[in-house]
């Protein structure tokens, strides 16, 4: 009976040394592929006066991206606090910023180089993060979501651990592509390749169409952006309750003031 029980013991360490062992190598297949699967993107290569020009004051770090390296921290420290991993930028009504504020993150994410990030423009009726960031591209996000094209051919990278997708051109159905199912595929496939640690989504204006409303629930919360001077508090309310009714609002960032303190990058490169 000792021998017999001695024999299963022997048995069950084989197979539990012969399981890590595998997935050992499989761990280590999956990391090779992630690794090809961002080498796959385009790299960004920016052009110095159109970022200035269209406001990237992120890009370079220092003072002029502290209130972008500030919202990064509190977009992730409410993210591991609440276990959030999709986060959509929107706003009441265009003009308010949004899409430079998600290219700004974008490059405030790149300097946080323990992490992945993601960021989809997925605000198709428009050519927003594009053209800001000046990248040209020969197709759509709509393209992607519609299985007419591989993000990882679409795609672009900034500093090896910011992935981006934008479009060249608008398209009019965008609503229906939104809320499509195959869109929903489609994400968990790029994240499945990819596996970014964040996703940001530059949304369409929240009052503009009803683009929002079919895809929102696949967010795990949203950032509102209003604009100073122009966005009403009646049209914050409102869009924050109907934000509210789709996904969870990690907050509301008051953009494009004239007046502040020096509270953000005053003490920035303090010694």
């Amino acid at each position: 009976m000792e021998r017999l029980q001695a024999a299963i013991n022997k048995a069950r360490a084989q197979r539990k040394t012969g399981v890590a062992a595998t997935e050992h190598v499989q761990s280590k297949t999956t990391d090779k592929k992630l690794v090809e699967n961002w080498e796959r993107l385009t790299p960004i290569v920016m052009d110095e006066k159109q970022s200035a020009v269209n406001r990237l004051s992120s890009i370079g770090g220092g003072k002029d991206a502290a209130p972008y390296d500030m919202l990064r921290t509190r977009i992730l420290q409410q993210a591991s606090v609440n276990k959030w991993h999709r986060v959509a930028v929107v706003s009441p009504h265009s003009g308010c910023g949004k899409s430079t504020t998600c290219a700004n993150l974008a490059f405030s994410f790149s300097r946080q180089r323990d992490l992945r990030t993601l960021v989809l423009d997925l605000d198709l009726r428009r050519v927003g993060l594009s053209r800001i960031l000046g990248q040209p591209r020969s197709a759509n996000m709509a393209d992607v979501l519609q299985g007419n094209a591989d993000f990882l051919d679409h795609g672009m990278v900034l500093d090896e651990n910011v992935a981006l997708g934008l479009n060249q051109t608008s398209v009019h159905d965008a609503s229906e592509i939104l809320q499509n199912m195959r869109t929903k595929s489609v994400l968990e496939n790029i994240e499945n390749q990819l596996r970014p640690d964040i996703v940001l989504f530059d949304m369409p204006p929240l009052m503009s169409t009803d683009d929002n409303y079919g895809f929102l629930p696949n967010v795990d919360c949203a950032i509102l952006i209003a604009e100073a001077e122009k966005t009403t508090i009646a049209q914050i309310d409102v869009a924050e309750r109907q934000l509210a009714e789709l996904t969870n609002v990690m907050g509301v960032v008051l953009n494009k003031s004239r007046y502040h303190t020096g509270a953000y990058g005053y003490d920035y490169d303090y010694q």
